[in-house]
């Protein structure tokens, strides 16, 4: 009997379970060299937490503003908190109902900030630490809050309510007070109607006790807090929206509905002392003037050398509101500037010299909040300039369709986008300091570059400088301009555009950084690429390449013209060299053809220092039929080859000799490599290779190469079938044809009767039709390595992934003496695919046997325009390529990631090592081998919100956590990882969200936040001068402890408003002792606790002196009193 050896059993299963956690290992496998590749990322280097968050607030909806502190908050409609500081100062918050912020009151100099909901809720927030939290929060049951004031230096907040009445808070307990004023108690006993909401609480500048209360209705009364009655009542006839003080407290002005200002005198209720329409036509005859719109807001601000200011918002007639956007009117002594802005007016700010109410303002700017924007104008101007915003709020100035991030980029990469940028800004800014100047920047221990690429709707392109947890824009580039505009007429554009709005709308961009080559495709199926240059230059001509790219089915190929002949494209009516649309009008009657989608510029392109056009790329209408939107792109700098495809199938473009090298169809990426010869396209279809010098006159029907005429080359590449998928493309170059050898290659599917594992059968059923019909290229990627199974040395190749789950390589063959690159013609030559997934394919990668990641070869940056001495001195070189393979060894793994799964395979044995089933309810939507601590590996984004990261090349999971379920295309569109544990998205249409997955980051993240309270000391209050203190002339103040604290007022009724402890209390309490805050906090209270203890003690000794000497005095009276007596007289 055999014996039985349990050793085996063991190494048996340990080798089956190492290919991977959730699939067996291929039939094959067999222990191998590279199993043994040692991992070094641990699942505990990771660990999810969002950074900071960029861009303008979205739905603004409030706005407040710290005179001392120099911080700026807005809220939103739901319920986000922005607070913003200098330049790289800005932190996010939320409130967890998510209501909209309706109004924002800071404690001036404090370090709090109360919030006020719609869904009546009040909190007060604590900034003394880096990541702002709720000490308090009180939320109202029977009243709806509309309004809140807080006076400077006072603990008291003031609550209007819908229903008229007002309440008091207490903002050090978030209590409320007793005291309560009723509605029916503030307007006239003979008023029959309700006054309406509070709409405005104010108390006087000169006397705290007298409040100014400003209901709907248009009444307006002034409350003796004290006495607790109205002193004085003014009613117009107008609802009002908004009361401003003069500083003396001796008037106030109102705005109405009608569009009127009302000036009062607190002593004069009977009438206004002035009552003027800002915007209204003033009649002849004496009458009323016309109505205007509501004048939403008005602040009054007086100088100590001039006039006062008057600033509103609103108020424009209802004739010029049809003209004129949303507009602020500055009135400054006699004149009156209307500032127009580009969209409505949320709320704005008037900024003085000082906090206190009772002392001349000095208005030095005004903060506007829009509805898409935050502009601040310079009142000490003439012409009232704007202040140069330097945060990034351009991100939605066009709606973002595509982003990229790039950490660790090149050092010198930043410096040179910045220099070519600045010549890029406006002029005509204030040329004083951005007025919003608080907070600290923190102290990061991120020091590499980080760059951030968004392409627009509009076809703009930004370069964002995101190092140090910050966001800068570097450059600017507009794709726009290398199209005509507006060259079409009306009833021609909307049939030729595939797109109506947008046409020139970024879909997707491949950059090198190494290189700074970019190459950018749009939704109008256009390819641009671009070079960096540090100097000026003018393109005469824009070098323009179109591609003719087909893919036909049973029922259409009849109506198509026949490509099998040797005749060229139908003859152009107009020989302009960059004029697609009018060299081949289509016939009224006809379908369009050989008509791209935009007309490239036929006069000079001036081009500014920055990004200069090398190649423009377009796919033409075929028979009728628009070009599908390009889906995957890839540039390479080292092979001078950009790569594209979409559902018709793939091209690749040599943008160093302008030329179309392979025009491939989707079906074709299935065809074996051994070559066939071509037939007649209504036969079975056979792969064809041919190459042919487009000089040649003896081109065979075969070849099907046209020499070119006159000033403009024409080929066409071609294969078709009348029962198959056809796919056929024409290029024609508007561009003096200076190459003699021209590659025109020819590719077909192959008859696929024989069984391959990795094709599918080519059928004429209605199902493989469908799948057909819907498969399209999904991922590229160049790479050095082995393109066929088995190969022993390693060269440039290009892996090909559809939405199907197909790999393919094809193979690149490029002239081998460098120098020969821009004369001998490159090559390409189709193989076999290399694996089939669950899935479109998103993302292809390649690792040495060791593990690390090949990087796709670069070539390092040179000037384009510079001398060709400098050329001569920059060496251009293509790195070198990987080692080759030994005989019956793999030399590399290929990682092969799709919507689904992930694959490992080890090449050339093209043998599957590993594989990991990442979904299989939902899918992934991005997918990215980064670097992550010195280590490689694969981090993932899926539909249900769940981010996921996997060891390479093993696919071992690291972190699985539900993050964010998709609730928005944007999110999809945007999300992209990065090194280093850097990952974005677009949160809302005007944000931008960081996160880091990386454990080392979330743990510094305390010291690289930036931090919003710093201590500054408060401005001392204004001098009262002799004749006012002595006459009793200035501000009268008022101990609002003893009229609203509990022994006074009482309590308040519990049903009226609950309190809820706020998650930041010891929170708070933790980030106050931290930092240099933290340090001086705990200073300053001990040299308080330890002067309060000294003067205890030196109370308490005195207490015991006091003591001793009346003890002494007592005890020498009483021997005084005994000190003659005898014993027996006692």
């Amino acid at each position: 009997m055999k014996k039985f050896n349990i050793r085996k059993v063991l190494d048996g299963l340990t080798a089956a379970s190492a290919s991977s956690s959730s699939a067996s290992a291929a039939s094959a496998a067999q222990p191998r060299d590279n199993d043994v590749v040692h991992e070094t990322l641990q699942s505990e280097q990771f660990q999810l937490c969002k950074t900071v968050r960029h861009g303008f607030p979205n739905q603004p909806a409030s706005m407040a503003f710290d005179p001392v502190q120099k911080i700026l908050a807005v809220g939103t409609q739901t319920g986000a908190l922005r607070l913003f500081g200098r330049a790289g100062v800005e932190c996010y918050c939320q409130h967890e109902g998510g209501a909209a912020v309706i109004q924002l009151q800071f404690l001036i100099n404090e370090g709090a900030l109360v919030s006020a909901l719609a869904d009546d809720s009040l909190h007060l927030w604590n900034l003394r630490q880096k990541i702002p939290a709720v000490l308090h929060s009180l939320k109202f049951s029977r009243e709806r809050i509309t309004y809140c004031h807080l006076p400077f230096q006072s603990k008291w907040l003031y609550i209007g309510t819908e229903r008229g009445n007002i309440h008091i808070v207490n903002v050090e307990s978030f209590t409320l007070s007793g005291y309560v004023i009723m509605w029916n108690k503030a307007i006239e006993l003979s008023s029959k109607t309700h006054p309406g909401p509070v709409v405005h609480i104010s108390d006087n500048p000169m006397d705290e006790g007298k409040l100014l209360i400003g209901f709907e209705c248009g009444v307006v009364v002034l409350w003796d807090l004290k006495c607790k009655k109205a002193d004085y009542r003014y009613t117009y006839d107008e609802a009002i929206h908004s009361v401003a003080w003069h500083h003396e407290g001796k008037q106030f002005v109102c705005s109405h509905s009608d569009g009127t200002l009302t000036t009062w005198n607190v002593r004069a209720p009977a009438k206004p002392l002035q009552i003027i329409t800002p915007h209204g036509k003033q009649p002849k005859d004496g009458k009323k003037p016309e109505p205007c719109r509501p004048i939403l807001k008005v602040e009054y601000k007086t100088t100590r050398a001039g006039d006062p200011f008057m600033v509103m918002s609103g108020g424009l007639s209802y004739e010029t509101m049809g003209r004129r956007r949303a507009c602020l009117t500055v009135m400054h002594g006699k004149s009156t500037a209307v500032l127009e802005m580009d969209t409505p007016i949320v709320d704005f700010l008037t900024l003085c010299e000082t906090p206190y109410p009772n002392d001349f303002q000095e208005p030095y700017a005004v903060v506007v909040l829009l509805e898409k924007d935050l502009i601040v104008i310079d009142l000490g101007q003439i012409g009232y300039p704007a202040f140069e915003n330097p945060y990034p709020f351009t991100v939605h100035e066009s709606p973002v369709t595509c982003c990229e991030y790039f950490a660790d980029c090149p050092a010198e990469l930043i410096p040179a986008l910045y220099s070519v940028g600045t010549r890029q800004k406006r002029q005509g800014y204030s040329k004083k300091e951005w007025p919003v100047s608080g907070g600290n920047w923190g102290q990061g221990a991120q020091s590499y570059p980080e760059i951030i690429l968004t392409g627009h709707a509009d076809g703009t392109i930004k370069f964002w400088d995101a190092s140090a947890l910050m966001l800068q824009v570097l450059y600017k580039l507009k794709t726009a301009k290398v199209f005509e505009r507006g060259a079409r007429g009306k009833e021609e554009k909307g049939s030729v555009d595939i797109v109506d709005e947008d046409p020139f709308a970024v879909q997707t961009l491949s950059w090198c950084p190494e290189s700074r080559l970019l190459c950018v495709a749009g939704v109008s199926a256009h390819v641009i690429v671009y070079r960096f240059s540090k100097q000026e230059a003018t393109a005469e001509e824009v070098q323009l390449l179109e591609v003719r790219m087909q893919s036909d089915f049973p029922g259409v190929a009849a109506e198509t013209p026949d490509p099998g002949g040797d005749q060229s494209p139908p003859p152009p009516q107009s020989a302009t060299p960059t004029s697609p649309q009018q060299e081949s009008p289509d016939p009224p009657e006809g379908p369009r053809d050989n008509i791209a989608c935009l007309q490239v510029r036929s006069s000079p392109l001036k081009q500014s220092p920055g990004y200069q056009v090398e190649l423009v790329v377009q796919l033409v209408w075929v028979s009728g039929e628009p070009p599908q939107p390009i889906t995957s792109l890839a540039i390479n700098s080292s092979y001078g080859l950009v790569v594209f495809g979409n559902s018709s199938g793939l091209a690749v473009v040599d943008f160093l000799q302008k030329t179309l090298l392979l025009n491939l169809g989707t079906a074709d990426l299935y065809s074996p490599c051994e070559p066939r010869q071509p037939r007649s396209p209504r036969k079975t279809r056979q792969p064809s290779a041919a190459l042919c010098d487009a000089n040649d006159g003896s081109g065979a029907s075969e070849e099907r190469c046209k020499s070119p005429t006159s000033a403009k080359m024409s080929r066409k590449i071609s294969s078709s079938n009348d029962h198959e998928k056809s796919c056929s493309a024409t290029t024609r170059r508007r561009y003096n044809p200076q190459h003699k050898n021209q590659l025109c290659r020819s590719l077909s599917a192959p008859n696929y009767a024989k069984d391959n594992s990795f094709s599918r059968s080519r059928s004429s059923s209605v199902a493989s039709i469908d799948r057909e019909s819907r498969e399209a290229l999904s991922a590229l990627a160049f790479c050095e390595s082995f393109a066929r199974k088995g190969e022993s040395w390693a060269g440039p190749c290009l892996l090909v992934g559809t939405t199907q789950g197909a790999v393919g390589m094809l193979s690149l063959g490029l002239p081998s003496p460098p120098e020969q690159r821009l004369v001998q013609p490159a090559s390409v030559s189709s193989c076999s695919t290399i694996s089939q997934l669950k899935g479109a394919v998103l993302t292809m990668a390649l690792l040495d046997a060791a593990g690390t990641l090949l990087p796709p070869a670069y070539e390092p940056w040179y000037d384009p325009n510079a001398s060709d001495e400098e050329k001569e001195r920059i060496k251009r070189r293509r790195p070198p390529s990987p080692p080759g393979s030994l005989e019956g060894q793999d030399s590399q793994f290929a990682l092969l990631c799709s919507e689904k799964q992930a694959k490992v395979l080890a090449l050339p044995s093209q043998t599957r090592l590993y594989k990991h089933s990442i979904t299989e309810a939902s899918f992934v939507l991005r997918a990215d081998v980064v670097n992550m601590g010195g280590a490689n590996c694969l981090m993932c984004f899926c539909a249900n919100g769940h981010i996921m990261a996997l060891s390479l090349p093993s696919l071992r999971p690291l972190l699985d956590v539900n993050y964010l379920p998709l609730t928005d295309m944007r999110i999809a569109r945007t999300f992209c990882f990065s090194n280093l544990g850097q990952a974005l998205y677009l949160t809302s249409p005007t944000e931008v969200q960081r996160l880091t997955y990386s454990q080392e980051t979330c743990d510094n993240l305390q010291e690289m936040l930036s931090e919003l309270f710093t201590p500054v000391e408060t401005p001392e209050a204004p001098n009262r001068g002799f004749f006012k203190g002595l006459f009793g002339g200035g501000a009268q103040s008022l101990d609002r402890e003893d009229l609203f604290g509990e022994t006074a007022a009482g309590k308040a009724s519990r049903s009226l408003a609950q309190h809820i402890p706020g998650p930041g209390g010891m929170e708070g309490m933790k980030g106050a002792a931290s930092g240099v805050v933290g340090d001086l906090a705990r200073a300053r209270i001990a040299l308080d606790e330890r002067g309060q203890k000294l003067s205890e003690l030196e109370d308490r000794s005195a207490a015991m002196m006091a003591s001793a000497d009346s003890f002494s005095k007592h005890a020498h009276d009483m021997m005084l009193k005994y000190k003659d007596k005898k014993w027996y007289q006692l």
